[in-house]
């Protein structure tokens, strides 16, 4: 694996072959770039409900098959998905010239483009989960950056190619790239050994940990769907929706680079879904009003909306399994279940109110009100109110994606602090002539006195204290609190490591910090390797010592 995270890698291209593939199946298998004559109602119907329904049902057993039997789940093969996806595409394109069996070909290519396409987000990400997070996220914004480039290129050649192109030619490319990268893969880690029957309790936790965030995503995926429904009776929408949604995610992934090249920030599903929530909604309360164009418009926007929240959902569901030791599979599958059970119930219901009024209610102006009134409660859910723990200072709180600034962000940063210190301060002549008056530990004009003959400047206000780690997300209890987040700045340690590094330092041990942050004992000896390599120290005892040595 390159130690460099902005390297180039297989994974960014075959992630973004992938995209595309699956971008041009949301709207129909390869429908896009097929004659607009064979997507006929019946046709199409009959494709997303299948597809739909494979897609969502081969998530919810992927969920269940991690649970149950952990180490088959592990052995998911790359040719059996890929090979499902090729047999799809094919069927597809079989209907077009086999008229008497359309409708059985385009059945069985949703189906098996549904659990093909499952199966490879599944592979995806289990190996995004895998790789250190600085170099999964990278890859994964970079992937999916690159992949709405490669889909609007789609479009600048011939469309009886394209049919053929993308199961031909695409697809075995991405096969060869995913499993060149799973190769890299360590499956000796915990979230790969870990047998979820042993402790439940750990599963139940993040279920219970991450239930607001999944209806934030199902919220979404619910307005979506109703795009969707409306898209398949107006294929005009349906080229508005692809832009908007691959436009959307070129737009999401290149904020994200720069945030991740530039900033230390942290972030989850439920703070981008409520920074989003004005946005979407201002949006859908104008659409009743644009007559025509507004069906185009609250598809178009959802869809994007929908587009961030769906790489945001994968970057977060990675966090998830590397802090709590999880299997990737089962986590990520929770998530995709219910969103793509949301999506489905959208989609059947946009199509269900197509040129139909009730009590008077448009059909823009009622899909305004559903996709509102969801929304909003979603964003009700997402503040705690509804449902999860009122406790917010817990640790085992929703899974945070964390963009540890590089190095070299970090020395600049540092750079600045020092700059800003020299300001505060008096010049240096001007302390070492002032005569020493007073006592010991006096401050005086920036300067803390130490004794009647030593003096040194004295810390600016908020450079170590609260103010610096307001923004952290960790709980600050006494000194070492903030010893330990000092530490997580200076060496770029998580927020996970530096709860396990906070609670090693306060002697507890290895079982119960497991029970303390509902983990397996065997995710907290990993963490604390990640720490003591960071830390470059090899024992509790130097840890303490390292965490003491820290001022403040």
């Amino acid at each position: 694996m390159s130690t460099t995270p902005v390297a180039a890698h297989p994974s960014i291209v075959g992630y973004a072959l992938f995209i595309v593939i699956n971008a041009t199946q949301i709207w129909g298998g390869v429908f896009p770039f097929l004659p607009k004559d064979f997507q006929t109602d019946e046709v199409t119907l009959t494709f997303y409900l299948a597809q739909t329904a494979a897609f969502c049902a081969a998530f919810a057993a992927s969920t269940l098959g991690s649970y149950y039997f952990p180490f088959q789940a592990r052995r998911m093969l790359v040719t059996l998905s890929a090979g499902m996806v090729f047999a799809g595409s094919a069927s597809i394109i079989a209907a077009m010239y086999i008229p008497a069996f359309t409708l059985v070909f385009v059945l069985a290519g949703g189906v098996a483009l549904g659990v093909g396409t499952a199966g490879l987000f599944m592979l995806w990400q289990r190996y995004f989960s895998s790789v250190e997070p600085a170099h999964g996220n990278f890859r994964l914004m970079a992937g999916t950056a690159l992949a709405s480039l490669c889909y609007f290129a789609l479009y600048l050649i011939p469309i009886a190619l394209t049919a053929f192109l993308i199961p031909v030619v695409i697809l075995p490319i991405c096969a060869l790239c995913l499993s060149l990268s799973v190769r890299e893969m360590d499956f000796d880690q915990p979230m790969f050994e870990d047998v979820p029957r042993e402790h439940p309790h750990v599963y139940l936790q993040l279920i219970r940990d991450s239930r607001a965030s999944a209806l934030c995503v199902a919220a979404l995926a619910f307005a979506s769907g109703l795009a969707r429904g409306v898209a398949i009776i107006n294929p005009q929408i349906s080229d508005v929706v692809n832009f908007a949604s691959m436009g959307g995610m070129l737009l999401a992934a290149a904020i994200l680079l720069v945030l991740w090249f530039t900033s230390a920030v942290r972030f989850g599903l439920r703070t981008v879904f409520r920074a989003a929530y004005p946005v979407v909604f201002s949006g859908l309360a104008l659409f009743p009003f644009l007559q025509k164009i507004g069906l185009s418009l609250f598809a178009g926007l959802t869809y994007m909306a929908f587009s961030l929240i769906v790489l945001i959902m994968m970057m977060q569901c990675a966090q998830t399994s590397r802090d709590r030791g999880t299997n990737p599979v089962f986590v990520y599958g929770f998530f995709g279940t219910i969103a793509y059970a949301a999506q489905g119930i959208g989609f059947l219901l946009g199509w269900f109110v197509h040129d139909i009024q009730i009590l008077g209610i448009g059909q823009t102006a009622l899909l305004t009100i559903v996709a509102g009134y969801v929304l909003g409660m979603a964003l009700f859910a997402s503040t705690g109110a509804l449902i999860g723990s009122k406790d917010e200072n817990a640790p085992r709180h929703a899974d945070q994606i964390e963009f540890i600034a590089p190095p070299f962000a970090r020395l600049r940063k540092a750079h600045e602090e020092d700059q800003a210190a020299c300001a505060a301060r008096s010049c240096e002549s001007c302390v070492r002539n002032r005569p020493a008056v007073g006592a010991a530990h006096r401050t005086e004009g920036g300067i803390e006195r130490t004794d009647e003959n030593a003096m040194q400047p004295a810390p600016p206000r908020g450079r170590r204290g609260e103010a610096r780690f307001e923004n952290t997300g960790h709980v600050i209890t006494d000194r070492l609190s903030k010893q330990c987040l000092v530490l997580r700045e200076e060496r770029g340690l998580s927020s996970r490591e530096t709860e396990v590094m906070e609670l090693i330092a306060r002697g507890k041990s290895m079982a119960s910090i497991a029970e303390e942050l509902f983990i397996s004992e065997n995710t907290v000896r990993t963490h604390c390797k990640h720490i003591y390599s960071k830390l470059d120290i090899h024992s509790r005892q130097e840890l303490g010592e390292l965490v003491s040595a820290v001022r403040l």
